[in-house]
């Protein structure tokens, strides 16, 4: 391993925890959503032990730094939440976001990391920002996406703000433009086996993406799924597209499974 990963594991980490040949393998973060690597050396793709660097590298680099950061530095809350490369960090005053922002910056140069300036924002979020805009005449603040959800600012039938959540409009486009491709590849197996592969993707979607407030883009996703699904099935032959009543018969057959919410309101 580099020095920089053994650094980073010797506080709390044995290097016999990690996989075999985990020490030889040359290390540096992957070009990915949240960095850009400035090093030549990388983790071999699909590798088990890339996350788990990955992983043992930030949690030295930006968890342990950050926690001593808001300790020392910070003038009110901070917040942070962290998924691989993928961060988002909530301060309560302006002035501890942007000083939090450069430190940031240097903090990941001195590892050979760098933000992704395209994907990095500083933007006004959250109860206060909401109520201050709202009084003086502006739209409601900016959202922001993470681990494919849109994060954005509203409020409950009782008047109440509340942070909501949507499925990623670049996601949903992504995954259906897959799905199509997969149809294509699929037309002619028999339809039992498509209408088993298309209620696994749905209930795979369902699962991950049903969360409170989100229902409407559940629905979407399955019209759209339940629309390309008679385009495909209409050029399995020379006969011409399948009709809408005939489709409907054949959803009857073969049902495809309603939007679910899986999460659950907290007491």
């Amino acid at each position: 391993m580099s020095e920089g990963t053994v650094q980073a594991s010797s506080p709390r980490f044995s290097q016999r925890a990690l996989p075999p040949n985990s020490q030889n393998a040359p290390f540096t973060i992957s070009r990915a959503d949240g960095f850009r690597p400035l090093r030549s050396a990388f983790t071999p793709q699909g590798s088990g032990v890339s996350p788990i660097l990955a992983n043992v590298f930030l949690h030295y680099v930006v968890d342990l730094w950050v926690h001593q950061w808001r300790r020392r530095r910070a003038a009110g809350t901070v917040i942070v939440c962290r998924y691989a490369d993928d961060m988002v960090f909530g301060c309560q005053f302006e002035a501890d976001g942007k000083q939090l922002l450069v430190d940031l910056k240097d903090r990941l140069l001195q590892f050979g990391l760098s933000l992704h300036e395209g994907k990095t924002r500083l933007i006004e979020f959250g109860r206060f920002a909401a109520h201050e805009r709202t009084a003086a005449g502006q739209r409601r603040p900016e959202t922001f996406d993470f681990l494919g959800f849109t994060h954005y600012c509203a409020k409950t039938r009782k008047n109440k703000f509340m942070v909501k959540r949507k499925t990623q409009a670049k996601r949903l486009a992504r995954k259906l433009k897959a799905i199509r491709e997969e149809m294509k590849h699929r037309m002619h197996a028999p339809l039992r086996e498509q209408h088993r592969w298309l209620r696994q993707v749905l209930n795979g979607h369902y699962q991950y993406f049903g969360v409170i407030f989100n229902y409407r883009s559940l629905r979407v996703f399955k019209e759209c799924v339940v629309k390309d699904w008679r385009k495909v099935l209409g050029k399995r032959s020379q006969k011409g597209c399948m009709n809408w009543a005939n489709y409907r018969q054949l959803l009857i057959a073969f049902p495809l499974p309603e939007p679910v919410i899986h999460q659950a309101w907290r007491q």
